[in-house]
């Protein structure tokens, strides 16, 4: 339900639920942890985000999680989904959403992962949970603060506002808005110009900017430290004596 090409070096993700306007559901999530794996793998220098049909993401799919007990509603269904989110978030590559369709609820807290969110003029954002007696699970209270600011996520997640895309945009919530349609365009436009730029200084920024943005902070400190103690003579001192059985020389 969750369709990756990777031609070139963009990899496109797209939401494939269009009868549902692309609401998520537990196999959904497996499928994007999946993909993100498929696209640390590949050659991907950035990844495009999108829904297939005439919506983004409607959220969590309510008739997939309204008959889970309160157990496992937070040990499966919130937890899987942050799973699956912070797998998206925590790419090394840069991720393009393009919101094509109205984008709510467990929707936005999929875009909140991309880098950079592309609005058509036409769409509505918004965080319905609280109106149904629920919280916004998937990380709307924690990367969408972090991500859009406290007072954004108050309006929409306590007070119950829908924002327009120029709303949006003012409040730092979308990066771009388009007229309808132009949304595909202009992610291709962006994507073709972040493959301009060098791969591997791009990867190294986002994840310290991840970094600096609390995304993870541990593990990004260990893959860098990492990266410079794999380059090391020391390893392969280190590698060499182990295979020849004898004390390492460093």
């Amino acid at each position: 339900m969750i369709d990756l090409r990777v031609a070139g070096h963009v990899a496109r993700l797209v939401l494939d639920r269009p009868e549902k306007l692309n609401a998520l559901t537990a196999p959904m999530c497996d499928d994007l942890i999946a993909r993100c794996r498929q696209i640390e793998r590949s050659d991907a220098r950035v990844v495009i985000l999108s829904g297939g049909g005439k919506a983004f993401c409607a959220g969590g799919d309510i008739e997939a999680w309204s008959g889970e007990s309160a157990e496992a509603f937070g040990d499966h269904w919130v937890r899987d989904g942050h799973l699956a989110f912070d797998a998206l978030a925590r790419l090394t590559v840069p991720v393009i959403a393009v919101l094509d369709g109205h984008a709510l609820g467990g929707g936005l807290e999929l875009a909140a992962c991309a880098d950079i969110r592309i609005a058509e003029d036409h769409i509505k954002i918004g965080q319905p949970e609280t109106g149904l007696g629920i919280i916004p699970g998937w990380s709307g209270t924690q990367r969408a603060v972090r991500r859009f600011g406290a007072q954004a996520v108050r309006r929409m997640a306590v007070m119950g506002e829908v924002f327009t895309a120029m709303e949006a945009q003012a409040l730092g919530i979308v990066d771009r808005v388009v007229p309808r349609g132009q949304g595909a365009a202009e992610a291709d436009a962006i994507a073709k110009k972040v493959c301009t730029r060098g791969p591997q200084a791009t990867k190294l920024t986002k994840m310290l900017v991840n970094a600096a943005d609390g995304e993870d902070p541990e593990r990004v400190l260990e893959a860098l430290a990492g990266r410079i103690a794999a380059g090391t003579e020391e390893l392969q001192e280190g590698l060499a004596a182990f295979l020849a059985k004898r004390p390492p020389k460093f």
